[in-house]
């Protein structure tokens, strides 16, 4: 697991600032980058887009996309990541999406969560996690561990 301290040191050496665009999450991998001083010199901005209607409004995620993927997909994750770059002055922005539960269904189950990774002068990257029916809270935590995981092995490559 990335340490929030441990984050900050290798973007502030690299010079990166980091853009998050969030939605089961709803903001608490923000509130982990940012739990330590010094943080303002590497974290830009926070999105928390927790509708489709907001997804689309503040980072620009297509309708089209959201009516054929669903908020639940690299292709949402990617339109995510993509936008929360565009709208800040970051040079990576990682989205999150998923289903926390309780819930889910036999396509898309309890404890799916789809990444993006955008960085400036690369291509966008995406993953989908299934942590399983770990429970609400959980799954939260987990997809925040691994988007702190992303985040860390992003720093050497933009």
């Amino acid at each position: 697991m990335t340490q929030p301290d441990l984050l900050l040191i290798r973007y502030r050496d690299a010079g990166l600032r980091i853009a998050t665009a969030e939605s089961c999450t709803a903001g608490l991998l923000s509130a982990r980058i940012t739990e330590v001083a010094g943080s303002s010199k590497i974290f830009d901005r926070g999105f928390v887009t927790y509708t489709n209607r907001s997804k689309q409004e503040l980072l620009g995620v297509a309708e089209a996309t959201l009516g054929a993927h669903g908020a639940v997909s690299e292709p949402v994750a990617r339109e995510m990541a993509e936008g929360a770059l565009a709208r800040s002055e970051a040079d990576v922005a990682i989205a999150i999406t998923g289903i926390a539960g309780p819930g889910g269904s036999e396509v898309k189950p309890e404890g799916r969560v789809c990444f993006g990774l955008a960085t400036r002068g690369a291509a966008t990257r995406t993953e989908t996690q299934d942590f399983g029916a770990l429970g609400r809270e959980n799954v939260r935590r987990a997809a925040v561990d691994h988007a702190m995981s992303l985040l860390d092995a992003a720093a050497g490559t933009p």
